[in-house]
């Protein structure tokens, strides 16, 4: 496996020495099942922790001395929106048939979820499957699709020091989000920004991991180049571990999500330097990424194979 040092060395193009079924081999049998009750039980816990947020903000914050209110609610919103945030972690399972074995089910609990979360289900399953159908791809991928140097604007070059990066990042984090729930569109397509054109909606950038074109691209190395796996510390257990187990998901979308960590470590030995784990912290991590995956360029030595850079 790559050790911790390593985790910024490009990842390898060549088409893997494994296939899929190698890799489902691998994993055991039993973390394709999904529970009901176990599904339910997720549910409810983070059902639970935001109806006790809500309770608490709505019934005690008042009775606050004054300028702790102030203090209180961006709290609450911080606290609340990362519950949230794992309670999509479900809603998002339930769109890949990782809830129950019932579809039906699948789409009644993730309709559910996903409206009160102010979130279109279906049509959010429909273009989210099409993202997982081709992820790497430059010309087909959904939302993750980084520029390459000669569409990048002119006001990116103004944007590519500290004041510029601090203001496109808290664009895409503040902005981002409702801006492709409105208009069904990566802030690639809305700004001219350069973190947004690298990075769509989410930080799945990173420096190590190439994109194909249509002459080299197939599914499995796009779906083992669309994101290294990381550590986000006290919000891996609040996100249900989807930022850690990422890559796996990207190769059995419908495992459910109390399972992927297991078989991140069942599949290590066979994806080998296929697989990243970066455990710099998710902030310092976000920084560099807006910093150097500006846009893709062209490998100089193998045709239809792109990189990051930064150099405007």
């Amino acid at each position: 496996c790559v050790k911790m040092g390593d985790t910024m060395k490009r990842v390898p193009i060549e088409k893997p020495p494994f296939t899929l079924s190698q890799i489902k081999k691998a994993i055991p049998p039993h973390f394709f099942q999904r529970s009901v009750l176990r599904s339910f039980s997720y549910l409810i816990y983070d059902l639970t922790i935001a109806f006790c947020l809500y309770y608490i903000a709505t019934n005690y914050f008042h009775n606050l001395p004054h300028p702790l209110t102030f203090l209180a609610w961006p709290i609450y919103w911080a606290v609340q929106g990362f519950t949230l945030a794992g309670l999509w972690v479900i809603a998002h399972d339930c769109g890949h048939h990782a809830f129950r074995d019932f579809q039906l089910l699948d789409d009644n609990v993730g309709l559910v979820l996903h409206s009160a979360l102010l979130v279109p289900y279906f049509s959010w399953k429909y273009s989210h499957r099409r993202h997982h159908s081709n992820t790497g791809s430059l010309e087909r991928d959904e939302v993750f699709v980084p520029k390459q140097k000669s569409s990048i604007k002119w006001l990116s070059k103004y944007l590519n020091n500290p004041p510029g990066r601090v203001f496109t990042l808290a664009v895409t984090i503040t902005l981002g989000w409702p801006m492709y729930l409105t208009f069904n569109v990566s802030c690639s397509m809305l700004w001219t920004f350069s973190s947004c054109q690298a990075k769509g909606l989410a930080w799945h950038t990173h420096a190590a991991l190439p994109h194909y074109n249509s002459s080299e691209w197939d599914w499995l190395r796009g779906a083992l180049a669309t994101v290294v796996d990381r550590d986000y510390g006290i919000l891996n257990k609040v996100l249900h571990n989807i930022t850690g187990t990422h890559v796996v998901h990207h190769l059995f979308s419908t495992m459910p999500h109390y399972h992927a960590m297991d078989a991140t470590k069942a599949i290590k030995p066979i994806l080998g330097e296929y697989y990243r784990f970066d455990e710099t912290p998710f902030v310092k991590a976000m920084w560099r990424e807006a910093r150097e995956c500006i846009y893709v360029e062209p490998d100089t030595e193998n045709k239809g194979v792109f990189w990051y850079n930064n150099k405007l």
